[in-house]
């Protein structure tokens, strides 16, 4: 396994134990949505204090681009990971 310094312990045990149970690759990018869904619930959390001026209900616009950026990257991640499950049951699977 790679080092990723930047991960921290808490995340460096996750991501070997997802590389373990997925394989390298799914392992990386179930990895990387867990990271991408913490950063969502910390960007909702300042939300709830950094609102909008025009619209107090709702956050922020930069927030509300960043939270929209990180649903994009997740919904990434969410349709590689599904491929790469697709390509290994067909590979698992006997051919007719």
């Amino acid at each position: 396994m790679s080092d990723f310094r930047y991960l921290g312990d808490d995340r460096q045990a996750e991501l070997e134990k997802h590389e373990f149970m997925m394989g390298e690759a799914r392992g990386r990018l179930a990895t990387t949505m867990d990271c991408l869904t913490d950063a969502l619930i910390l960007i909702g959390q300042h939300g709830v204090y950094c609102t909008s001026n025009r619209n107090p209900k709702v956050p922020a616009l930069d927030l509300q681009a960043v939270m929209m950026n990180l649903n994009g990257a997740k919904e990434l991640v969410s349709a590689v990971m599904e491929k790469l499950r697709r390509e290994r049951d067909a590979a698992d699977s006997p051919t007719r």
